[in-house]
């Protein structure tokens, strides 16, 4: 898909790389940027900067989403490309006594954004994409998806259903000239990863979000599924699959130097 001429929307678009994205779609000559957010203050300063539309917006809400979609078809015209970028991290913990300690209440929220606004917003807008005979949705899941996030159980698990989610929605709606791109970043320059621990995760290979802006631009117009903007996650994929068992007890070792380094002395 070329972006020049088409109306993109990207939730979480205010900060970190939904911020990035809104800028490269629009320097790619997009004709109409929508930037969601539920900071909408946020919101309409990346969209003054870049002539866009701002909305706030829950995506944890149907509602909302609805109403942003809605709006923006009304009012701008069809989404050709809808972003779902919007993600959280709860429940970091890299001590992980129990990693299923964490409330319900918190699983339900990583769901919620993490899962759940991809569910919903292609609820809304695959029959009208279908109707028309087609569009994108870009998906920013997380390397965690595709391999694992030590320390955050609730991150990773809604990671890997979000990939599922993206794998069925590419499936089923590839003859009605849908296509899907998963955006699999592992560090990227933001506040959510200055918030982990030092250790491999957090400084192996850290992108700004421009640099992952760029790679999503180039994979959608290849319009390539899985896009890794650090390359090295492939090969990380190629040794999970080959031996599992040999991954898994390297990643348990990564969990005790993670759990000794956040001991007390």
């Amino acid at each position: 898909m070329e972006i020049a001429g088409r109306v993109v929307v990207v939730t979480g678009g205010a900060n970190g790389i939904g911020r990035a994205l809104c800028e490269c779609f629009h320097q790619a000559g997009a004709r109409a940027v929508v930037v969601a957010d539920l900071d909408g203050a946020g919101a309409e300063a990346v969209a003054a900067e870049i002539s866009g539309r701002a909305f706030r917006c829950d995506v944890s809400r149907e509602a909302e989403l609805r109403q942003l979609i809605e709006e923006t078809e009304r009012d701008i015209g069809a989404i050709d490309l809808f972003c779902s970028n919007a993600g959280i991290a709860p429940g970091f913990d890299p001590i992980a006594e129990n990693v299923a300690a964490a409330p319900d209440s918190e699983w339900e929220r990583g769901f919620a954004v993490n899962v759940m606004a991809h569910v919903r917003a292609a609820r809304i807008l695959v029959p009208l994409m279908r109707a028309r005979g087609g569009g994108y949705f870009l998906q920013t899941i997380s390397a965690a998806g595709l391999l694992s996030q030590v320390g955050s159980a609730i991150y990773s698990t809604s990671k890997h259903a979000a990939v599922g989610f993206a794998e069925s929605l590419a499936i089923a709606h590839r003859a009605h000239g849908i296509r899907v791109s998963i955006l699999c970043p592992q560090g990227v320059d933001t506040p959510m990863l200055r918030a982990l621990p030092a250790g491999p995760q957090r400084d192996d290979g850290v992108l700004s979000t421009e640099e992952v802006a760029a790679a999503a631009l180039a994979g959608i117009e290849a319009e390539r599924f899985l896009i890794l903007p650090h390359p090295q996650v492939a090969e990380y994929m190629r040794r999970k699959a080959e031996n599992y068992d040999r991954w898994i007890g390297g990643m348990a070792k990564l969990q005790k130097a993670l759990r000794d380094a956040a001991a007390p002395a």
